[in-house]
């Protein structure tokens, strides 16, 4: 099975988060994945939410971080890796708070997409935040 894989790296800057969206919607077209269809969407909120998080919590050990689009012949996979060793968690936050509520929207939306989503930990200490949907989802 072959594997298209591409990665870009980001600093530590919120604006990166949007530099990073514009990329993937980019790298999902040029393989196939419509704009317009529903996975694409669905993707392009996980790699939001996954460099969010990244810039937020992680940016201060981990100046720059790599997201990486997979595809391959029944899935795809969006991913952001960093230098921070310390496991995110997905909190369930007061309703009335403004954030914090990232990693549960991702473990969310993936499992609804029929995905999973994980995290593995780098030999360089720190950590691969990703989620991965099928390709034939309906969402």
């Amino acid at each position: 099975m072959q594997v298209l894989q591409v990665q870009l790296e980001v600093g530590p800057d919120p604006a990166e988060v949007g530099r990073a969206r514009r990329w993937a919607r980019s790298r999902l077209v040029g393989s196939g994945i419509g704009d317009d269809e529903p996975l694409a969407e669905t993707l392009i909120l996980l790699i939001s939410e996954l460099v969010t998080n990244a810039v937020k919590h992680a940016a201060l050990l981990s100046p720059e971080l790599a997201v990486e689009v997979a595809i391959a012949a029944d899935w795809v996979r969006v991913s952001v890796e960093d230098n921070h060793p310390y496991r995110p968690t997905a909190l369930e936050t007061d309703y009335a708070q403004t954030g914090g509520r990232g990693l549960l929207l991702v473990k969310v939306i993936t499992a609804e997409a029929g995905g999973t989503c994980d995290v593995e930990h780098t030999a360089s200490g720190g950590k691969i935040i990703w989620a991965a949907l099928p390709l034939k989802t309906q969402l």
